[in-house]
């Protein structure tokens, strides 16, 4: 990996450690439960644990990402059909007592996936995603998924990309049709308007949180041109989730008590492309052919480089 993308990547990271370290200063300012505080360290830790693991896996074997995401997709389907049910919708897993909510953990994965590699497989993961999620019902990752898919489509007006578009809107109408009384959590939901009741650096800590987890969107929009897409697909998913905590009662990303955010937003890392490579030309350089249409799971790409 270039200088350039060792810079992206980090900032990156970076990012996401502090919009973390915010949320636990505001849950502890909040006197949340310790075990909540503790869930979300752990989350960060296990995700950049995933993160280098992933990392590292890239650079041995060559994984179809296509497939990875129709898998990813199928999890988020049974979570819909045999997930734990409460207030009437069925979207969280029960992983070691902890409850996981892996459409926020793999929405962002799947959408920037096909952003980067836009396959028939990456495709079907889409559609399999936003009929999971009218299913449960989840208003907020329908939200987000047409979001990532509506920015991908401004960049890329493809016939495939159009067609996931269309996938991604219907999910989220059949959300809006259906009733959604998810009732707000303590520490989860609403903590926007919550913490600045606590006190107004608690308000400034969740809100500055919010701010950083979409800056390497907009840095990479910036300084990347070529890569816009899938820079512009990261910053709508999680710019959707972000606007629906503040709307609504879904959990408050990252922030707020609850590691399947945590988990998401570091996976989705993984996604962000570096800046495409220069090959040399006399005295000149030329970029390499590969800017955008790429898979991060195949060797070579952002995954394997590290």
């Amino acid at each position: 990996m270039d200088q350039e993308s060792r810079h992206s990547r980090r900032l990156a990271v970076l990012c996401a450690i502090g919009a973390t370290g915010l949320g636990l200063s505001y849950l502890a300012a909040a006197s949340a439960p310790l075990s909540y505080v503790a869930v979300n360290a752990a989350a960060l830790a296990i995700g950049l644990l995933a993160v280098g693991v992933v990392t590292e896996v890239g650079k041995l074997w060559r994984i179809d990402g296509g497939l990875v995401a129709v898998i990813l997709a199928c999890l988020i389907l049974l979570t819909s059909l045999f997930g734990i049910s409460a207030d009437g919708a069925r979207r969280w897993l029960s992983v070691g007592g902890i409850a996981l909510q892996p459409g926020l953990v793999l929405i962002p994965v799947i959408a920037l996936s096909f952003a980067q590699a836009r396959r028939a497989a990456s495709l079907l993961a889409v559609l399999i995603a936003a009929l999971a999620l009218a299913l449960q019902p989840d208003r907020a990752m329908a939200g987000a998924l047409a979001a990532g898919m509506a920015a991908l489509a401004l960049s890329r007006p493809e016939r495939m990309v159009l067609m996931g578009l269309a996938g991604a809107l219907a999910g989220f109408a059949a959300t809006l049709l259906r009733a959604d009384p998810s009732s707000a959590a303590p520490f989860v939901d609403q903590i926007f308007y919550s913490s600045f009741a606590l006190h107004p650096l608690a308000g400034l800590a969740v809100l500055g949180g919010a701010v950083l987890m979409v800056v390497p969107a907009i840095a990479g929009y910036r300084i990347d041109p070529d890569r816009r897409a899938s820079h512009a697909v990261f910053g709508a998913v999680w710019l959707a989730v972000i606007v629906a905590a503040a709307l609504g009662n879904y959990p408050t990303p990252i922030v707020g008590y609850g590691g399947s955010a945590i988990l998401g937003y570091l996976l989705s890392l993984l996604y962000l492309p570096p800046r495409r490579a220069a090959r040399t030309v006399g005295r000149g350089s030329v970029p390499s052919p590969q800017a955008e249409d790429h898979d991060p799971h195949f060797r070579g790409s952002p995954a394997a480089a590290g």
